[in-house]
């Protein structure tokens, strides 16, 4: 992943009456990258990404796609731009390739060997010549995804990508946009209230609460950094207690049922066990259990799912 700010914002405000809808966001997307974009239910993102796309308009501040501002050079901005907003439309009584061909005549230069090379991308080469009416919600999603993608975009931006998709569905997009980021140099902003998806998808998330910025998490320093709780099963949980009491802070030891849970680093996995090995406790288990991103999410919001 290079350092590239693909997209900027800065200070970027929806004002609608003396509402307040989104309040001075700013945040960098470098290239490559699968950004997440969460939220409680009206706490800004579709509008956000309303704005970056010129649907609505800006009160304040800037969105600016490889250095060129949406505000000043719309469409110029917007040849950088692939995007989904709520459901793919396109025409159901054309085939898949019907309506990629006739979306690349609104670009110059998609060739119909970069067509090719979409279809093929997206696993569509076997139903492409089949009306769009017969496709199932996941093949039109796909769809999307190639027509968005024709143009050689430098920011894709999804909103809901995966409504309506199965399990299957979900984990073939989740794919097939990792593929993008790697092969494309692509960055990915994605809106969706599936955090668990969230989670294996993005390499980075936003969280926003009533417009306004809470925190953005890199998911893999997070699973690499973060404490977790530490579940240990052993013969004599009284006597384990005591060793770990010894070597960790107290009120980061409990217990709870016939086994102790520990607050710490997974590295300390292997001297906990060395720990009790030594003492000739006999151990039954030790494993970590990491908070979901759903959990840290409600922890931040205080409660308020994301919709």
């Amino acid at each position: 992943m290079t350092t590239e700010a693909v997209l900027q914002l800065r200070n970027l405000t929806k004002k609608i009456g003396s509402r307040t809808i989104v309040d001075n966001l700013t945040f960098d997307i470098p290239a490559g990258e699968v950004f997440g974009f969460l939220g409680p239910n009206g706490a800004g993102k579709t509008t956000t990404i309303r704005m970056i796309v010129g649907l609505i308009s800006m009160t304040k501040g800037e969105a600016i796609i490889k250095g060129v501002s949406v505000r000043n050079q719309f469409e110029l901005a917007m040849t950088h731009v692939g995007a989904i907003v709520e459901n793919p439309e396109m025409y159901k009584f054309l085939t898949g390739y019907q309506n990629l061909t006739h979306f690349a005549r609104r670009h110059s230069g998609i060739t119909k060997e970069r067509i090719n090379e979409v279809i093929h991308m997206l696993g569509l080469q076997n139903r492409i010549h089949e009306k769009v009416k017969r496709y199932s919600l996941g093949m039109r999603q796909r769809l999307g995804v190639a027509q968005a993608i024709l143009h050689r975009p430098s920011l894709l931006i999804l909103d809901e990508p995966t409504n309506g998709l199965d399990p299957a569905g979900i984990r073939e997009l989740r794919d097939y946009l990792r593929r993008l980021t790697r092969e494309e140099g692509i960055s990915v902003i994605v809106s969706s209230h599936l955090l668990s998806e969230m989670e294996l998808m993005c390499d980075r998330v936003a969280i926003i609460q009533a417009g306004k910025l809470v925190d953005i998490r890199s998911l893999q320093e997070t699973r690499d950094t973060a404490q977790t709780k530490i579940i240990i099963e052993a013969h004599d949980i009284p006597a384990a207690q005591t060793l770990l009491v010894s070597m960790f802070d107290a009120s980061k030891v409990s217990v709870s049922g016939n086994q102790l849970e520990l607050i710490a680093d997974k590295t300390a996995i292997p001297s906990i066990a060395k720990l009790l090995v030594t003492a000739e406790i006999e151990i039954y288990g030790i494993h970590a259990v990491q908070k979901s991103l759903e959990e840290q999410f409600l922890e931040i919001t205080g409660g308020e799912m994301v919709v």
